[in-house]
C-alpha cells in the first residue's frame, strides 16, 4: 500500500540581535528562499495527490460498474420464430428450446419473425439484436475491381459472348429482358481443362460491371463444425443480396457438389449439408433480385445432377484448351509488353504449342522473357520462345506442381 509523503520542514528564521543590518538583510533572503523551495515541494505534491485521486476514482467507478453488472442476471441470443398477438415464439441459440413468451409493449411494433433478440433466464425478450453476418462471408467481398478485362483473355471468344449474355447484360440492361418478358440466366458454370481461362473470365465480369463481387473457393465452405458450412453458405448470399447487384464466384465448386454417396462418415455428411444450403438458396422461395453465381470446376464429371439442373445454372459454358487460332491470339497478348526481336512468329510458335492451356502459354512468354535476362539481352528473340516451349515440355513431363518450371496463372 502506498504511503502519503511527508511534508517538508517549515522553515525558520534565527536572527542574533547582534546582527548588522546588512548580515539581517542576507539572513532574510535566504529565508524567504527556504520558504519558495517548500513552496514548490508542496505544489508538486499536491499535484501527485490530484493524480492519484483520479486513477483512484476511474478505478471505484470500474469498480461499480462490474459490481452492477454482476448484480444483472445474464442475457442469452434467440431468434423470434412466430408472432402473434402479442406474444411470440423464441428459440434460444445453442440449446435450441422454444418457448412463448409476452412481448414487451415498446417493442410489439418493431419486432418481426427471424429477428434476433437477447433475453433473459425467463425469456423475457430484453433487446433487440443487429443483423448477424459472418465476419469470414464479408472478408469474401472483393474491395477493388480486378484489372482483368475480356482483351485481356484470348481464345474462347465464344465463352466471353455467353457469359456476358447470361452475367453482365441482365445487370447492366434488366429492362431488355423485363420487355422481352423472359427471366435472365440465373446461374453460369464454367468448365474444362485447368488453366483455360475460367478464372480470368470471372473477373473480367467483375471489372466491367459495377456490381459487387463476392470470390469464394469451394474449398473454404468444407468446415470442421456441423452446421457451420451450411451458414456460411446463408451469410454469403444474404450478403449479396444486402449490397446488389452481385455476382458471387464459386472456384473449385466440386469440393462442395460433388456427387452424393452413401457414406456414413460425418465430413461427407456435412460436405452434403452445405450443398443442399447452397441449392436451397440458388432456387428458393424469395426471388434472388440483381444477384448472379459464376461457378468453375476442373472437374464436371464429379458434379451432382441436382446442381445441375435449369433453375440453378441455367448455362453450362465448356472452356476447352485454347485452338491454333486462340494460342496464337494468347501469346500476342502475353507479349504486348516485351521488346521482341524480329524474328518472332507466332503462327509458327501457335503450330508448334498444340494441346497447351492458355496457362501454359502464357508461362512460355515469361520463360522466353527469362531466357533473354540471363543472356544480357533486352530483346526476346524466336531461339528463346522455342527454348522456353522445350524447357515447359520438360517439366511437363514430371509433376506439374513441383516441377521447378511450373507457374501457376490464375489463368
Amino acid at each position: 500500500m502506498a504511503h502519503s509523503p511527508s511534508l517538508p520542514d517549515r522553515p525558520r528564521l534565527d536572527l542574533d540581535p547582534d546582527m548588522s543590518d546588512t548580515e539581517r538583510l542576507e539572513a532574510l533572503r535566504e529565508h524567504f528562499a527556504e520558504i519558495l523551495q517548500v513552496h514548490d515541494e508542496l505544489t508538486e505534491q499536491l499535484d501527485s495527490a490530484g493524480s492519484r485521486r483520479d486513477e483512484l476514482r476511474t478505478e471505484a467507478d470500474r469498480l461499480e460498474r462490474e459490481n452492477e453488472a454482476l448484480k444483472t442476471s445474464s442475457l442469452y441470443i434467440a431468434t423470434v420464430e412466430e408472432l402473434s398477438d402479442g406474444e411470440a415464439i423464441v428459440k434460444q441459440h445453442g440449446n435450441n428450446q422454444e418457448v412463448l413468451t409476452e412481448l414487451p409493449p415498446s417493442m410489439e411494433e418493431d419486432l418481426t419473425a427471424g429477428d434476433r433478440v437477447a433475453v433473459n433466464d425467463s425469456f423475457g425478450i430484453q433487446t433487440i439484436l443487429d443483423g448477424e453476418t459472418d465476419a469470414r462471408a464479408q472478408a469474401m467481398e472483393v474491395d477493388e475491381s480486378p484489372d482483368v478485362t475480356y482483351g485481356d483473355i484470348g481464345g474462347i471468344d465464344e465463352q466471353i459472348r455467353e457469359v456476358r449474355e447470361a452475367v453482365e447484360e441482365p445487370l447492366i440492361n434488366p429492362e431488355k429482358f423485363r420487355e422481352a418478358g423472359i427471366e435472365p440466366p440465373s446461374g453460369v458454370l464454367l468448365y474444362g481443362p485447368p488453366g483455360t481461362g475460367k478464372t480470368m473470365l470471372a473477373k473480367a465480369v467483375a471489372n466491367e460491371t459495377d456490381a459487387t463481387f463476392i470470390k469464394m473457393a469451394g474449398s473454404e465452405l468444407v468446415r470442421k463444425f456441423i452446421g457451420e458450412g451450411s451458414r456460411l453458405v446463408r451469410d454469403l448470399f444474404e450478403l449479396a443480396t444486402e449490397r446488389e447487384p452481385a455476382i458471387i464466384f464459386i472456384d473449385e465448386i466440386d469440393a462442395i457438389a460433388a456427387k452424393r454417396t452413401e457414406s456414413k462418415t460425418s465430413g461427407d455428411a456435412e460436405v452434403q449439408r452445405t450443398m443442399m444450403q447452397l441449392l436451397s438458396e440458388m432456387d428458393g422461395f424469395e426471388a434472388r433480385g440483381e444477384v448472379r453465381i459464376i461457378a468453375a470446376t476442373n472437374r464436371f464429371d464429379m458434379l451432382d445432377r441436382a446442381i445441375l439442373r435449369p433453375g440453378r445454372f441455367d448455362r453450362l459454358i465448356e472452356v476447352p484448351e485454347p485452338d491454333f487460332d486462340g494460342r496464337e491470339q494468347i501469346l500476342r497478348i502475353h507479349t504486348r509488353g516485351m521488346n521482341l526481336a524480329d524474328d518472332v512468329d507466332f503462327t509458327e510458335l501457335a503450330g508448334e504449342t498444340e494441346g497447351h492451356s492458355g496457362a501454359e502459354m502464357a508461362s512460355i512468354a515469361t520463360e522466353a522473357g527469362m531466357f533473354a535476362i540471363r543472356e544480357d539481352r533486352t530483346d526476346v528473340r524466336m531461339s528463346d520462345f522455342e527454348a522456353a516451349i522445350e524447357k515447359l515440355e520438360e517439366d511437363s513431363a514430371g509433376d506439374p506442381i513441383t516441377s521447378p518450371g511450373y507457374v501457376d496463372y490464375a489463368y
